[in-house]
């Protein structure tokens, strides 16, 4: 039997030094389908495969932290028949994956402002991550309706509340007590970036949290984005030295 590039990619991860937590900014699903002559939508349905791929490859591997940028705060700029096309596709595909979900034994969340999504989205949404609560696998996190500096606003209000009401004080709050006050209170902060599409930024995505991330950019569009791409982002964060502000030396 032939191996594939594939199957030598795996061979070649370290299952001790995976990334805990993987961030992916999921960018060129509209450029794509607009390579092909189709219309946005039609690039966006097509990147669920490449939803799929990056799940079970973080399964794959041992990944226990997967997040994925699905729609913005600035998303809600768009076109409106482009939006309602996106809030039905998102809840379609939960619809369609929550069996997979639960089968494979991975915990769905939700992190933004959940209250701007249509009630019939925001529930189903809701009812997903309640039916996949006891499950203890890969934790996915969907960043809908998400923006980093929103998020960090709504902790600053949050703490400050508490701090009028004497419930937390003013010398103690450090880094601890604003991760506990963003929405991804419950995750280790992130490890590996990884961004499709060609640009090079982060785009208001978990800025808090990716302070000492692997930035992994990439040229491939989100729907060419495969399993072996994926694999190639964790083997490339493997060849690198995280040294969080110490020399070599102090790592040894």
């Amino acid at each position: 039997m032939s191996v594939t590039v594939q199957d030598k990619l795996f061979k070649q991860i370290d299952k001790i030094k995976v990334p805990n937590h993987v961030a992916v900014i999921m960018d060129g699903n509209g450029r794509w389908a607009k390579k092909i002559g189709k219309e946005r939508f039609f690039g966006h349905n097509s990147g669920i495969s490449s939803v799929r791929d990056t799940i079970e490859a973080s399964i794959d591997i041992g990944i226990k932290n997967l997040t994925l940028y699905v729609f913005s705060m600035e998303n809600w700029k768009r076109p409106e028949t482009e939006v309602k096309a996106l809030m039905h596709l998102l809840f379609s595909s939960i619809d369609s994956e929550l069996e997979n979900l639960n089968k494979n034994n991975i915990k769905l969340d939700v992190i933004g402002k959940k209250d701007l999504l249509p009630k019939t989205t925001k529930k189903r949404l809701e009812s997903a991550v309640e039916e996949t609560s006891n499950n203890n696998g890969l934790n996915l996190n969907l960043a809908i309706s998400y923006g980093s500096k929103q998020e960090i606003i709504d902790a600053v209000k949050s703490i400050s509340d508490k701090v009028k009401k004497n419930i937390i004080s003013l010398e103690n709050i450090d880094e601890n007590i604003i991760n506990e006050h963003l929405y991804t209170r419950n995750l280790p902060n992130v490890d590996l970036l990884i961004r499709t599409g060609g640009e090079s930024r982060v785009s208001n995505f978990l800025l808090w949290q990716i302070a000492y991330a692997e930035m992994y950019f990439t040229d491939i569009l989100w729907p060419d984005f495969k399993e072996k791409d994926f694999l190639d982002a964790i083997g490339n964060y493997q060849k690198r030295e995280r040294r969080f502000g110490k020399i070599s030396e102090q790592k040894k």
